[in-house]
């Protein structure tokens, strides 16, 4: 599937959970890279929610949480055709269904020089 979106400011969440070790090493070792604490946080058009939460649902890649942090499913995914990644889907969460969460190895918003409605375009899946 393919996606433009428009980048915006989170909670600060991401960067909690994606510090913890537990997290950091399953990623590596499912994904080949530990994550940047941070999450680069995409609003997608509302024509794509069926597409995305058909993806959210059938996807079978998951890392169980730990103590109060929950389990996280996740999607490879690449950013504006070049920065391999992942959509991660909380378990827990408080975002509206339309806002996708993008890791990567690498700090996005310094690396691309990214601002809040700058927009960008996603790949999810193969």
């Amino acid at each position: 599937m393919e996606t433009d979106g428009f980048v915006t400011s989170g909670y600060g969440k991401g960067k909690e959970f994606l510090s913890k070790d537990f997290y950091k090493l399953k990623f590596k070792e499912k994904l080949g890279f530990k994550p940047y604490p941070g999450t680069l946080n995409i609003i997608i058009p509302e024509k794509h929610l069926k597409d995305i939460n058909s993806i959210k649902k059938n996807c079978k890649n998951k890392i169980n949480g730990e103590n109060n942090f929950g389990s996280v499913k996740y999607i490879e995914a690449t950013l504006n055709n070049k920065i391999k990644g992942a959509i991660v889907f909380p378990e827990k969460t408080t975002h509206d269904e339309n806002y996708l969460e993008f890791i990567s190895q690498e700090g996005l918003r310094e690396k691309l020089y990214l601002k809040d409605d700058d927009k960008v375009n996603l790949i999810i899946g193969d």
